[in-house]
Protein backbone atom coordinates (compact mmCIF):
# COMPACT_ATOMS: atom_id res chain seq x y z
CA UNK A 1 0.00 0.00 0.00
CA UNK A 2 3.06 2.16 0.25
CA UNK A 3 3.00 2.98 -3.30
CA UNK A 4 -0.54 3.95 -3.51
CA UNK A 5 -0.35 6.01 -0.23
CA UNK A 6 2.86 8.22 -1.99
CA UNK A 7 1.10 8.24 -5.26
CA UNK A 8 -2.05 9.72 -3.82
CA UNK A 9 0.28 12.16 -2.24
CA UNK A 10 1.89 12.79 -5.34
CA UNK A 11 -1.59 14.12 -7.37
CA UNK A 12 -2.15 16.16 -4.23
CA UNK A 13 0.84 17.59 -4.50
CA UNK A 14 0.36 18.43 -8.26
CA UNK A 15 -3.07 20.37 -7.71
CA UNK A 16 -1.73 22.29 -4.78
CA UNK A 17 1.26 23.10 -6.99
CA UNK A 18 -1.47 24.38 -10.05
CA UNK A 19 -2.60 26.51 -7.38
CA UNK A 20 -0.04 28.35 -6.25
CA UNK A 21 0.92 26.68 -2.85
CA UNK A 22 4.35 25.36 -2.75
CA UNK A 23 3.32 22.94 0.23
CA UNK A 24 0.21 21.38 1.73
CA UNK A 25 -1.41 20.98 5.16
CA UNK A 26 -4.34 17.79 5.46
CA UNK A 27 -6.69 18.07 8.79
CA UNK A 28 -9.90 16.35 7.77
CA UNK A 29 -9.45 13.18 9.48
CA UNK A 30 -10.77 10.82 6.72
CA UNK A 31 -8.47 13.03 4.08
CA UNK A 32 -5.35 11.81 6.60
CA UNK A 33 -6.15 8.14 6.66
CA UNK A 34 -6.60 8.48 3.00
CA UNK A 35 -3.06 9.48 1.95
CA UNK A 36 -1.10 8.36 4.82
CA UNK A 37 -2.69 5.17 6.21
CA UNK A 38 -4.13 5.11 9.55
CA UNK A 39 -3.07 7.91 12.03
CA UNK A 40 -3.64 8.79 15.63
CA UNK A 41 -6.73 10.90 16.41
CA UNK A 42 -5.66 14.48 15.53
CA UNK A 43 -2.71 14.12 13.56
CA UNK A 44 -2.22 15.82 10.51
CA UNK A 45 -0.48 15.63 7.13
CA UNK A 46 2.59 18.17 5.65
CA UNK A 47 3.28 17.39 2.17
CA UNK A 48 6.44 18.85 1.25
CA UNK A 49 7.34 20.74 -2.02
CA UNK A 50 9.57 17.89 -3.69
CA UNK A 51 7.70 15.15 -5.08
CA UNK A 52 7.85 11.95 -3.12
CA UNK A 53 7.92 11.55 0.61
CA UNK A 54 11.18 13.41 1.33
CA UNK A 55 9.37 16.33 2.86
CA UNK A 56 5.81 14.81 3.86
CA UNK A 57 5.52 14.96 7.49
CA UNK A 58 2.93 13.09 9.73
CA UNK A 59 2.36 15.52 12.96
CA UNK A 60 1.13 13.55 16.08
CA UNK A 61 0.38 14.57 19.35
CA UNK A 62 0.83 10.79 20.26
CA UNK A 63 2.90 8.31 18.96
CA UNK A 64 0.86 5.43 16.50
CA UNK A 65 -0.24 2.74 18.12
CA UNK A 66 1.13 -0.43 18.39
CA UNK A 67 -1.80 -2.21 17.59
CA UNK A 68 -1.89 -4.05 14.64
CA UNK A 69 -5.87 -4.06 14.27
CA UNK A 70 -5.71 -0.73 14.21
CA UNK A 71 -3.62 -0.14 11.43
CA UNK A 72 -0.54 1.79 11.02
CA UNK A 73 0.56 4.92 8.93
CA UNK A 74 2.42 4.46 5.66
CA UNK A 75 5.97 3.36 6.67
CA UNK A 76 7.40 5.32 4.06
CA UNK A 77 6.21 8.54 5.78
CA UNK A 78 8.20 10.30 8.54
CA UNK A 79 6.33 10.99 11.40
CA UNK A 80 6.72 13.81 13.98
CA UNK A 81 5.20 13.63 17.87
CA UNK A 82 4.85 16.80 19.47
CA UNK A 83 6.92 17.64 22.29
CA UNK A 84 4.12 19.24 23.94
CA UNK A 85 1.32 16.86 24.87
CA UNK A 86 -1.16 19.95 24.68
CA UNK A 87 0.34 21.54 21.32
CA UNK A 88 -1.71 21.61 18.08
CA UNK A 89 0.06 19.33 15.32
CA UNK A 90 -1.26 21.63 12.58
CA UNK A 91 0.48 24.46 14.04
CA UNK A 92 3.64 22.71 14.29
CA UNK A 93 3.53 21.72 10.85
CA UNK A 94 3.11 25.28 9.29
CA UNK A 95 6.27 26.08 11.30
CA UNK A 96 8.17 22.78 9.99
CA UNK A 97 6.73 24.04 6.37
CA UNK A 98 8.58 27.65 6.70
CA UNK A 99 11.60 25.57 8.09
CA UNK A 100 11.69 23.64 4.95
CA UNK A 101 11.78 26.61 2.54
CA UNK A 102 8.35 27.00 1.29
CA UNK A 103 6.79 30.25 1.34
CA UNK A 104 2.79 29.17 0.70
CA UNK A 105 0.82 26.98 2.43
CA UNK A 106 -2.62 25.57 1.08
CA UNK A 107 -4.90 24.23 4.15
CA UNK A 108 -8.19 22.91 4.16
CA UNK A 109 -9.99 25.95 5.41
CA UNK A 110 -13.55 23.78 5.23
CA UNK A 111 -11.98 22.38 7.91
CA UNK A 112 -9.91 24.47 10.62
CA UNK A 113 -11.94 26.40 12.70
CA UNK A 114 -10.90 30.46 12.45
CA UNK A 115 -8.65 30.41 15.44
CA UNK A 116 -6.89 27.45 14.03
CA UNK A 117 -6.22 29.32 11.16
CA UNK A 118 -5.39 32.40 12.82
CA UNK A 119 -3.18 30.53 14.76
CA UNK A 120 -0.86 29.45 11.69
CA UNK A 121 -0.31 32.45 10.24
CA UNK A 122 0.51 33.58 13.80
CA UNK A 123 3.54 30.78 14.23
CA UNK A 124 4.71 31.19 10.20
CA UNK A 125 3.99 35.03 9.26
CA UNK A 126 6.20 35.00 6.40
CA UNK A 127 3.79 31.56 5.39
CA UNK A 128 1.23 32.69 2.58
CA UNK A 129 -1.93 30.72 3.36
CA UNK A 130 -4.10 29.24 0.42
CA UNK A 131 -7.03 27.01 0.34
CA UNK A 132 -6.72 23.46 -0.92
CA UNK A 133 -10.61 23.55 -1.05
CA UNK A 134 -11.96 19.94 -1.59
CA UNK A 135 -8.96 19.06 -3.10
CA UNK A 136 -8.40 15.74 -1.43
CA UNK A 137 -12.50 15.02 -1.49
CA UNK A 138 -12.26 14.81 -5.16
CA UNK A 139 -9.00 12.56 -5.25
CA UNK A 140 -11.46 9.92 -2.32
CA UNK A 141 -14.48 10.16 -4.89
CA UNK A 142 -13.73 7.44 -7.58
CA UNK A 143 -12.36 4.31 -5.05
CA UNK A 144 -9.37 1.66 -6.46
CA UNK A 145 -10.20 -2.00 -6.20
CA UNK A 146 -8.42 -2.59 -2.59
CA UNK A 147 -11.04 -0.09 -1.32
CA UNK A 148 -13.80 -1.39 -3.22
CA UNK A 149 -12.30 -4.97 -1.55
CA UNK A 150 -12.56 -3.04 1.96
CA UNK A 151 -16.63 -1.88 0.76
CA UNK A 152 -17.16 -5.41 -0.38
CA UNK A 153 -16.41 -7.03 3.19
CA UNK A 154 -18.15 -4.13 5.45
CA UNK A 155 -21.34 -4.79 3.48
CA UNK A 156 -20.78 -8.67 3.94
CA UNK A 157 -20.34 -8.32 7.60
CA UNK A 158 -23.61 -5.58 7.74
CA UNK A 159 -25.03 -8.48 5.63
CA UNK A 160 -24.58 -10.95 8.37
CA UNK A 161 -25.55 -8.95 11.47
CA UNK A 162 -29.10 -8.23 9.76
CA UNK A 163 -29.59 -11.67 8.85
CA UNK A 164 -29.12 -13.04 12.03
CA UNK A 165 -31.06 -10.61 14.29
CA UNK A 166 -33.93 -11.54 11.51
CA UNK A 167 -34.15 -15.29 12.95
CA UNK A 168 -34.06 -14.74 16.40
CA UNK A 169 -37.95 -13.68 18.13
CA UNK A 170 -38.69 -9.89 17.68
CA UNK A 171 -42.09 -9.45 18.97
CA UNK A 172 -41.90 -7.31 22.38
CA UNK A 173 -38.12 -6.41 22.18
CA UNK A 174 -37.63 -2.55 22.31
CA UNK A 175 -36.21 -0.56 19.00
CA UNK A 176 -32.87 0.25 21.49
CA UNK A 177 -32.12 -3.28 22.01
CA UNK A 178 -32.75 -4.31 18.77
CA UNK A 179 -30.13 -1.27 17.78
CA UNK A 180 -27.56 -2.52 20.46
CA UNK A 181 -27.50 -5.84 19.46
CA UNK A 182 -27.18 -5.23 15.76
CA UNK A 183 -24.21 -3.11 16.75
CA UNK A 184 -22.43 -6.13 18.92
CA UNK A 185 -23.30 -8.45 15.81
CA UNK A 186 -21.32 -6.39 13.65
CA UNK A 187 -18.48 -6.49 15.99
CA UNK A 188 -18.68 -9.72 16.29
CA UNK A 189 -18.25 -10.23 12.64
CA UNK A 190 -15.22 -8.54 12.28
CA UNK A 191 -16.23 -4.56 11.98
CA UNK A 192 -13.93 -1.61 13.33
CA UNK A 193 -17.80 -0.48 14.85
CA UNK A 194 -20.91 0.45 13.16
CA UNK A 195 -20.35 2.79 10.22
CA UNK A 196 -23.02 5.15 11.59
CA UNK A 197 -25.25 4.71 15.05
CA UNK A 198 -27.98 2.02 13.60
CA UNK A 199 -31.88 3.62 13.08
CA UNK A 200 -34.30 0.45 14.10
CA UNK A 201 -37.76 1.98 13.49
CA UNK A 202 -41.20 0.25 14.70
CA UNK A 203 -44.75 0.82 13.69
CA UNK A 204 -45.32 4.50 13.61
CA UNK A 205 -41.73 5.61 13.66
CA UNK A 206 -40.61 2.82 10.55
CA UNK A 207 -39.77 4.73 7.86
CA UNK A 208 -38.34 7.58 9.06
CA UNK A 209 -34.97 8.73 8.08
CA UNK A 210 -32.20 8.72 10.62
CA UNK A 211 -34.70 7.36 13.23
CA UNK A 212 -33.29 7.42 16.58
CA UNK A 213 -34.44 4.15 18.68
CA UNK A 214 -36.56 4.75 21.13
CA UNK A 215 -38.41 2.42 24.12
CA UNK A 216 -40.99 1.60 22.22
CA UNK A 217 -41.74 -2.50 21.66
CA UNK A 218 -42.02 -4.46 18.76
CA UNK A 219 -45.64 -5.63 17.91
CA UNK A 220 -47.59 -8.33 15.75
CA UNK A 221 -48.69 -6.57 12.58
CA UNK A 222 -45.93 -3.22 12.96
CA UNK A 223 -43.51 -2.34 10.11
CA UNK A 224 -40.07 -2.60 11.10
CA UNK A 225 -37.37 -0.85 9.45
CA UNK A 226 -33.68 -1.35 10.43
CA UNK A 227 -30.98 1.02 8.75
CA UNK A 228 -27.39 -0.61 9.74
CA UNK A 229 -23.76 -0.08 8.17
CA UNK A 230 -20.29 -1.38 8.96
CA UNK A 231 -16.85 0.02 8.82
CA UNK A 232 -14.09 -2.11 8.23
CA UNK A 233 -10.45 -0.65 7.94
CA UNK A 234 -12.16 2.65 7.96
CA UNK A 235 -14.53 1.95 4.73
CA UNK A 236 -17.80 2.08 5.72
CA UNK A 237 -20.71 1.16 3.87
CA UNK A 238 -24.67 1.04 4.65
CA UNK A 239 -28.19 -1.22 4.23
CA UNK A 240 -31.46 -0.45 4.95
CA UNK A 241 -34.69 -3.22 5.03
CA UNK A 242 -38.17 -3.21 5.88
CA UNK A 243 -40.24 -6.14 7.10
CA UNK A 244 -43.18 -6.91 8.97
CA UNK A 245 -43.93 -8.52 12.30
CA UNK A 246 -45.58 -12.09 13.42
CA UNK A 247 -48.11 -11.56 10.40
CA UNK A 248 -48.81 -11.33 7.19
CA UNK A 249 -48.89 -7.88 5.95
CA UNK A 250 -51.88 -5.69 5.36
CA UNK A 251 -52.97 -4.79 2.01
CA UNK A 252 -51.46 -1.26 2.15
CA UNK A 253 -48.23 -2.52 3.42
CA UNK A 254 -47.74 -4.55 0.17
CA UNK A 255 -48.92 -1.54 -1.68
CA UNK A 256 -46.60 0.94 0.08
CA UNK A 257 -43.85 -1.51 0.05
CA UNK A 258 -43.92 -2.55 -3.94
CA UNK A 259 -44.23 1.31 -4.35
CA UNK A 260 -40.63 1.97 -2.64
CA UNK A 261 -39.57 -1.34 -4.06
CA UNK A 262 -40.21 -0.10 -7.60
CA UNK A 263 -38.35 3.81 -6.94
CA UNK A 264 -34.96 1.86 -5.39
CA UNK A 265 -35.08 -0.33 -8.68
CA UNK A 266 -35.60 2.77 -10.69
CA UNK A 267 -32.33 4.43 -9.28
CA UNK A 268 -30.60 1.60 -9.05
CA UNK A 269 -30.98 0.81 -12.41
CA UNK A 270 -30.06 4.49 -13.23
CA UNK A 271 -26.72 3.85 -12.12
CA UNK A 272 -24.02 3.98 -14.67
CA UNK A 273 -21.04 5.76 -15.80
CA UNK A 274 -21.72 9.41 -17.08
CA UNK A 275 -25.20 9.39 -15.62
CA UNK A 276 -26.04 12.79 -13.84
CA UNK A 277 -26.30 12.52 -10.68
CA UNK A 278 -29.49 14.56 -10.51
CA UNK A 279 -31.19 12.45 -13.08
CA UNK A 280 -30.82 9.38 -10.56
CA UNK A 281 -32.75 11.42 -8.54
CA UNK A 282 -35.12 12.06 -10.50
CA UNK A 283 -35.55 8.75 -12.13
CA UNK A 284 -36.39 7.64 -8.17
CA UNK A 285 -38.24 10.22 -6.98
CA UNK A 286 -40.67 10.19 -10.27
CA UNK A 287 -42.48 7.04 -9.27
CA UNK A 288 -43.39 8.09 -5.14
CA UNK A 289 -44.05 11.78 -6.86
CA UNK A 290 -46.24 9.90 -9.15
CA UNK A 291 -48.16 8.24 -6.73
CA UNK A 292 -49.29 11.50 -4.42
CA UNK A 293 -45.57 11.31 -2.30
CA UNK A 294 -44.12 14.37 -3.33
CA UNK A 295 -44.49 16.06 0.12
CA UNK A 296 -42.29 14.83 2.81
CA UNK A 297 -39.72 13.36 0.86
CA UNK A 298 -35.99 12.74 1.56
CA UNK A 299 -34.04 15.73 0.15
CA UNK A 300 -31.79 13.20 -1.22
CA UNK A 301 -31.86 9.28 -2.89
CA UNK A 302 -27.87 8.50 -2.24
CA UNK A 303 -25.25 9.48 -1.36
CA UNK A 304 -21.33 8.60 -1.83
CA UNK A 305 -19.59 6.26 0.73
CA UNK A 306 -16.02 5.36 1.94
CA UNK A 307 -13.80 6.52 4.59
CA UNK A 308 -16.86 8.56 5.84
CA UNK A 309 -20.69 7.36 5.73
CA UNK A 310 -21.78 10.75 3.44
CA UNK A 311 -19.47 11.42 0.63
CA UNK A 312 -19.86 13.09 -2.65
CA UNK A 313 -21.47 12.64 -4.71
CA UNK A 314 -24.46 13.93 -3.80
CA UNK A 315 -27.69 11.98 -5.50
CA UNK A 316 -30.26 14.75 -5.08
CA UNK A 317 -32.71 16.97 -7.48
CA UNK A 318 -30.33 20.15 -7.91
CA UNK A 319 -26.80 17.70 -7.63
CA UNK A 320 -24.21 18.76 -10.11
CA UNK A 321 -21.75 16.64 -12.32
CA UNK A 322 -22.05 12.74 -13.36
CA UNK A 323 -21.37 8.97 -11.99
CA UNK A 324 -17.52 7.67 -12.70
CA UNK A 325 -16.99 4.39 -12.73
CA UNK A 326 -15.78 2.70 -9.46
CA UNK A 327 -17.83 5.63 -7.66
CA UNK A 328 -19.93 3.52 -4.49
CA UNK A 329 -23.10 5.18 -3.57
CA UNK A 330 -26.26 4.42 -1.86
CA UNK A 331 -29.84 3.77 -3.38
CA UNK A 332 -32.33 4.95 -0.71
CA UNK A 333 -35.49 6.03 -1.03
CA UNK A 334 -38.77 5.87 1.50
CA UNK A 335 -41.63 6.82 2.63
CA UNK A 336 -43.27 7.40 6.01
CA UNK A 337 -46.78 7.86 6.76
CA UNK A 338 -47.29 9.80 10.12
CA UNK A 339 -48.95 7.55 12.75
CA UNK A 340 -48.74 4.74 10.37
CA UNK A 341 -45.54 3.71 9.55
CA UNK A 342 -43.27 3.39 6.32
CA UNK A 343 -40.74 1.53 4.38
CA UNK A 344 -37.11 2.19 3.36
CA UNK A 345 -35.23 0.42 1.40
CA UNK A 346 -31.27 1.16 1.22
CA UNK A 347 -28.66 -0.71 -0.98
CA UNK A 348 -24.61 0.46 -1.08
CA UNK A 349 -23.56 -0.27 -5.06
CA UNK A 350 -20.42 0.51 -7.05
CA UNK A 351 -21.44 2.25 -10.03
CA UNK A 352 -19.79 -0.20 -13.21
CA UNK A 353 -20.11 -0.45 -17.18
CA UNK A 354 -23.01 -2.26 -18.75
CA UNK A 355 -20.74 -4.61 -20.58
CA UNK A 356 -19.37 -5.70 -16.40
CA UNK A 357 -22.76 -6.24 -15.80
CA UNK A 358 -23.68 -2.87 -14.62
CA UNK A 359 -24.07 -1.52 -10.66
CA UNK A 360 -22.73 -3.78 -8.62
CA UNK A 361 -24.48 -4.43 -5.75
CA UNK A 362 -22.49 -4.91 -2.32
CA UNK A 363 -25.80 -5.48 0.32
CA UNK A 364 -27.16 -8.57 -1.02
CA UNK A 365 -30.47 -9.29 1.88
CA UNK A 366 -33.81 -9.93 0.40
CA UNK A 367 -35.91 -7.32 -0.27
CA UNK A 368 -38.71 -9.49 -0.33
CA UNK A 369 -41.40 -8.23 1.92
CA UNK A 370 -40.69 -10.60 4.66
CA UNK A 371 -43.28 -11.39 7.41
CA UNK A 372 -40.82 -12.57 10.51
Amino acid sequence: MSEVYAARRDRLRERAAAGGSAAALVSRPANVRYLAGAAPHGAVLLLGKGPGAEDDVLMCRVPPSEQPAEGRPDESLRIQVLDAPGGDPAVVAAGVALTLGADSLAVEEHHLTVARHRALGSVAPGLRLGDLGSAVEQLRLVKDEDEISCLRIAAEIADQALGELLESILVGRTERHLALELERRLVDHGADGPAFPTSVGTGPNSGRGAHRPTDRRVEEGDFLSVCLGAAYRGYRCEIGRTFVIGTSPADWQIDLYDLVFAAQRAGRESLAPGAECREVDRAARHVLDSAGYADGLAQLTGHGVGLEIDEEPQLAPAAMGKLDLCVPVTVEPGVHLPGRGGVRIDDTLVVRPEADGGPELLTITTKELLAL
